[in-house]
């Protein structure tokens, strides 16, 4: 038996939502670590669709338990309205199935306001933000001054602790002739939600330390990916937190030696939502068809993903970040269609030709693809569920894929539906 971390290879909507959907199934515990309701996981289960912003994904099975820990960013409000639709989808959510971490920062609505002002004045330099606060949230807590769930439970602290948030956000808003928040009004209205959020709240991280005494298979489920990592990711065009696999032990409270495997789950082609540098993006026709084929829309925001060629060189150097131990093949029929397909083997930049994305931001926008083409197979693939089931040249690009990037695949997805997944390795018992 094994825990296990799932992250994204690249810049999120890999196609998480499934794979997790899968590995929930068999584990006992579900554990989100870092992000908010940033994320985007789409469900698909007996036909029936969930759609989870911050909710773990284990919550929509039966006789699991599901964590928010302490390195996720909660808005108070956004969480009980996405309890309240779940519920109504017949999903059961108590404190018996579900818990968050008396630790974790709250998100208020002047964070939700400030990360708005500042993507609407930032012109051409925009991030590309889901404008939900996230950020501004990390920055107080950075900045010891966040909000947290913990600080619910007493008036007389919530007081003090809105005082010393706001002093900090109301200065900042008098600067930009913005309203001032008034502290009583929104203690009032922390106040009256207290209760329910309360009723969540544990220790998380002495929790997670009996399940692992009791043997039980814990996964720890990352939202966006590693290129998106404030730290390992395309700064500035980046989330404001750590999503790289290290941040499961410090986003959950428990050691690195909890994590037994880590599993990327990656697209056979690339995507990106937002700005931000893209070396294989595709503008073109072709481009347009991955989008069309791949229903590359944002879970959260509905927005229209960017679509390229697979980036070998980045899912690489995301292995060797996050320590990836196999690979979760994702949306390989959506490319059944074409006559060749490319792979992304190493980058120009200005004349030299590089085998890592680098550093700066004005050369990530500046280097330029270097390629190896495939024969495509043009042969549906949608539903095949064993390997040797697939055209030759599928087999030949994933065996392609596999060798550059230097790490083996576990599973390879060739449809939304869980049963159209060709496995290879269990993560948990590999």
């Amino acid at each position: 038996m094994k825990n296990v971390v799932v992250v994204g290879s690249q810049w999120g909507d890999e196609g998480k939502g499934k794979i997790v959907d899968w590995l929930s199934s068999e584990a006992d515990v579900v554990v989100r670590f870092q992000g908010g309701h940033n994320a985007g996981h789409t469900l698909v289960i007996d036909k029936k669709v969930f759609k989870l912003r911050l909710l773990p994904s284990g919550i929509v099975r039966k006789g699991k338990t599901s964590i928010l820990g302490n390195g996720v960013v909660i808005d108070p409000w956004a969480l009980l309205n996405e309890i309240e639709e779940i519920k109504k989808q017949g999903i059961d959510v108590t404190p018996d199935n579900f818990m968050i971490s008396e630790s974790a920062s709250l998100i208020l609505p002047f964070h939700q306001e400030m990360d708005e002002i500042r993507e609407d004045a930032a012109g051409k330099g925009k991030i590309g933000t889901t404008r939900r606060g996230i950020g501004p949230c990390y920055e107080d807590k950075v900045g010891r001054r966040s909000i947290r769930v913990m600080d619910l439970r007493s008036e007389s602290n919530l007081t003090k602790r809105l005082e010393n948030v706001l002093l900090h956000h109301n200065a900042i808003r008098k600067g930009l002739n913005k309203k001032i928040f008034e502290k009583d009004d929104l203690k009032s209205k922390l106040l009256k939600i207290a209760p329910e959020i309360l009723k969540y709240a544990q220790p998380v991280w002495l929790k997670i330390h009996q399940y692992k005494n009791d043997r039980k298979k814990i996964l720890f489920e990352g939202a966006q990916g590693i290129l998106l990592d404030v730290d390992h990711g395309t700064y500035p065009f980046v989330t404001s937190s750590n999503t790289v696999p290290a941040m499961a032990a410090t986003g959950s409270g428990t050691g690195p030696s909890t994590i037994n495997y880590v599993l990327g789950i990656t697209k056979a082609y690339t995507t990106r939502v937002g700005s931000g540098p893209f070396p294989s993006e595709l503008t073109d026709e072709i481009g347009e068809s991955l989008g069309r084929r791949g229903k590359e829309f944002g879970t959260v925001t509905a927005r229209k993903r960017r679509c390229g060629w697979f980036d070998g060189v980045l899912v690489r150097q995301t292995i060797k970040i996050s320590g990836i131990n196999g690979i979760a093949l994702t949306k390989l029929d959506v490319l059944d269609e074409l006559e060749e397909i490319k792979m992304c083997v190493g980058y120009d930049l200005n004349g030299k030709e590089i085998d890592y994305l680098p550093a700066a931001s004005e050369d990530q926008f500046n280097i330029k693809p270097i390629y190896k083409t495939f024969k495509g197979w043009k042969t549906k693939t949608q539903g095949v569920r064993s390997f040797k089931d697939l055209p030759e040249n599928a087999r030949k690009y994933i065996h392609a894929l596999e060798d550059f990037v230097g790490a083996k695949i576990s599973s390879i997805s060739t449809s939304p539906e869980r049963d159209d997944t060709i496995l290879v390795e269990d993560p948990f018992n590999n």
